[in-house]
């Protein structure tokens, strides 16, 4: 790992020590607005144009990720609503099918999510497999 990088390529922690913070205690505001961005949109956006957090690149991480996590949940739901009449034309076992794959589609999703602010919370630069690449570039 390069000397000064600013997070660890491995893990995403940051490496650099923030003045008056002990190492890995306490609540950065970094932290804090990283989590927050995953709830709605709306916080995401406004860390994008709030100018102490547009420079972070970790708030603007989470902020992008948790705008393309939301247009994922909606592309989702869309294929879903268009899957729930295919899988009901299943005679007897269609609806309990549809069902099943609607509800283990939102429970991965809300897993997913969780996920996503816990570790925005604990100062990590988790990557989601497809979301974070695009976050990242953004």
């Amino acid at each position: 790992m390069p000397d000064g990088a600013p997070f660890c390529p491995g893990c995403g922690r940051r490496m650099i020590d923030v003045p008056g913070a002990v190492a890995g205690v306490g609540l950065r505001k970094e932290n804090i607005a990283g989590a927050l961005a995953y709830f709605t949109f709306v916080p995401a956006l406004l860390f994008l144009g709030i100018t102490p957090f547009k420079r972070n690149h970790f708030v603007r991480f989470h902020s992008f990720q948790s705008i393309y996590l939301l247009i994922a949940g909606v592309l989702i739901a869309l294929v879903m609503r268009l899957v729930f009449p295919v899988l009901t034309l299943i005679p007897w076992l269609g609806y309990l099918l549809a069902w099943l794959v609607v509800l283990l589609s939102l429970l991965a999703w809300v897993l997913l999510w969780m996920v996503a602010v816990v570790k925005a919370f604990q100062g990590e630069l988790f990557k989601l497999p497809v979301i974070g690449g695009l976050a990242e570039k953004a």
